[in-house]
């Protein structure tokens, strides 16, 4: 694949470089589906070093709203750094809007955009040049649950963790420590225990053993969790399954 460029010199890790984590995660999926297990870190851009300033690859983002989406999406750019130059209404009820945006402020915004604007947005870039380094840009504003023991998720311990956040696994899923089991909805990580069952006394209180309703946890496709994970975090990928863990599993280590 002349698009993909790859880098073997550290021993237990290679750096990949190609155009976008889409094209990533198809290189990942075809090496899944070839019986590879690998785990991946947060995509990064590729900067360069022009006369003794660091200088980052921009982008031209196009997009095309509903007017009524316009605020939320002009807020969610700037958050990622990136400057309106131009906003076209044709008076039909949609918005044409152009950026300049560094290329890290685009990983993980187009399943953003698509839940701002329900669906209903157009989104395009094209590459635009280097410019000098544009400072930090906040990646999520969300931390992570993360399970601090080894065993298999119980409904019981799901149902009482459900306010805390967005869950990705379901009951009876083998969680091990480190393994990142949902979206914190504040933004520090959380070490949780998904394995409690409940106490078993001869006591029972009225209404208290009511079945226990679980919200379905949002199961993440490989590019949604290679846009969700920050820079302390992996995509655990094996023929099987798609997981999400800590760099570091002990939690007294982190």
């Amino acid at each position: 694949n002349v698009s993909i460029r790859v880098d073997f010199n550290n021993s237990d890790s290679f750096k990949v470089m190609g155009r976008g984590e889409l094209q990533l995660a198809i290189l990942i999926e075809m090496m899944r589906r070839e019986g590879y297990e690998l785990s991946v870190s947060m995509p990064e851009t590729i900067t360069k070093e022009i006369n003794g300033v660091l200088h980052e690859p921009m982008e031209v983002l196009v997009i095309d709203v509903p007017d009524e989406f316009v605020g939320i999406v002009t807020q969610q750019i700037g958050v990622r750094k990136g400057k309106m130059h131009k906003m076209q209404n044709n008076g039909h009820g949609r918005v044409r809007l152009e950026f300049r945006i560094p290329s890290r402020g685009l990983i993980g915004f187009r399943s953003q955009f698509l839940t701002d604007t329900r669906g209903t947005g157009l989104l395009n870039h094209l590459f635009d040049g280097f410019e000098p380094w544009h400072g930090p840009i906040t990646k999520r504003q969300t931390g992570a649950l993360v399970a601090d023991r080894v065993g298999k998720s119980t409904a019981y311990a799901l149902f009482h963790l459900q306010p805390r956040g967005i869950l990705f696994i379901k009951e009876g899923t083998p969680v091990y420590e480190g393994m990142i089991i949902g979206e914190n909805s504040k933004g520090n990580d959380l070490n949780v225990n998904v394995t409690k069952e409940k106490k078993l006394t001869n006591m029972r209180a009225s209404g208290a053993d009511d079945a226990i309703q679980l919200i379905p946890p949002k199961i993440l496709n490989l590019e949604q969790a290679i846009e969700f994970i920050k820079e302390d975090e992996l995509v655990e990928i094996t023929p099987r399954s798609v997981r999400l863990r800590k760099k570091i599993l002990e939690a007294n280590k982190r």
